[in-house]
């Protein structure tokens, strides 16, 4: 109930300082940890969102969080290939890439979002640095094997999988307060380079840098009970239960393997995943520093639970 002695601005004013006081204890919880940010195409199609998202960041960091973000950039890059009168081609959601497809990939990923990302991040006062391959690269990797229905290899071209993290160059970077920015490509052990997947991407260099958190920016609200209600989100799951979602088919189609995914991450040592919506208003602090959260985290079992 409003107090009749205390004007509407004044009202509004200690809300806002409520606000701050819940958000108090995460801060101290939060501090000097690490968080893994993946960014996704989806998101970075949003100029709107995605600027809240980045002076997010500049937040978290200013509050004493060390970020590091991994992006991808899959409409851009489908956008380039289009204008080059390229048809993309997707093997079990991979994006099959030749010579041609990776010379974009690398123009999109490495000349152009990653130097724009770490422009906005600087531009709205924090301090950001390029990881790629024009700087330091710290992502090295091998070609991806996957097989058909029949046991055979499947060809996919230039896609691969991490095998090493540069940690060190990632770890001096934040602790001396500056945003890694990792663009999904990598090394090969034959000095090529590689497209990798941004979950993919995101979640070694998470497991890497043992970070407490990796935040999944995505366009839908998180794990849902029912794909048709928004309302049904599920605030948190366990490893278990999010296996037994998946074997009822409450988790399906394309969620099925970004929780595997992250399920893997869990169980390399990072403390907790969560899935948001990147296209709400400051999602991410929203997630990180309130109690109530606006998507979904994961969670490793407790010892009383059985997987």
């Amino acid at each position: 109930m409003a107090d009749p002695f205390i004007s509407l601005t004044h009202q509004q004013a200690i809300e806002k300082a409520d606000t701050l006081i819940e958000a108090l204890g995460w801060i101290r919880k939060f501090r000097d940890t690490t968080t893994v940010i993946k960014l996704g195409g989806s998101i970075l199609e949003h100029p709107d969102a995605l600027r809240h998202l980045l002076l997010d960041i500049v937040f978290m960091t200013t509050l004493g969080m060390r970020v590091i973000v991994v992006h991808g950039g899959g409409k851009a890059i489908s956008r380039e290939m289009d204008a080059a009168g390229i048809t993309p081609k997707f093997v079990q959601g991979r994006r099959y890439t030749d010579a041609e497809t990776l010379e974009i990939v690398e123009k999109v990923l490495v000349t152009e979002l990653n130097h724009e990302l770490v422009a906005n991040i600087e531009e709205f006062g924090g301090r950001a640095m390029s990881l790629n391959f024009l700087s330091t690269n710290v992502l090295f990797g091998k070609p991806l094997t996957l097989h058909g229905k029949n046991g055979e290899p499947i060809d996919l071209g230039r896609v691969g999988e991490v095998t090493e993290v540069d940690r060190l160059t990632i770890d001096n970077l934040s602790y001396a307060g500056q945003v890694p920015v990792i663009p999904s490509m990598a090394m090969g052990t034959d000095g090529e380079k590689l497209n990798i997947n941004a979950d993919t991407a995101a979640t070694a260099v998470a497991a890497a840098v043992n970070a407490e958190k990796l935040v999944v920016l995505s366009d839908i609200p998180g794990v849902l009970q029912d794909m048709k209600s928004p309302d049904s989100l599920i605030h948190s799951l366990t490893v278990s239960k999010a296996r037994e979602l998946i074997r009822s088919g409450t988790i399906a189609e394309g969620m099925i393997p970004k929780i595997e995914g992250c399920l893997e991450t869990l169980q390399k040592g990072v403390k907790k995943i969560h899935i948001i919506d990147g296209r709400l208003r400051h999602s991410l602090l929203l997630e990180i520093y309130t109690t109530s959260g606006v998507g979904t985290e994961l969670v490793a079992d407790s010892p009383t639970e059985t997987v």
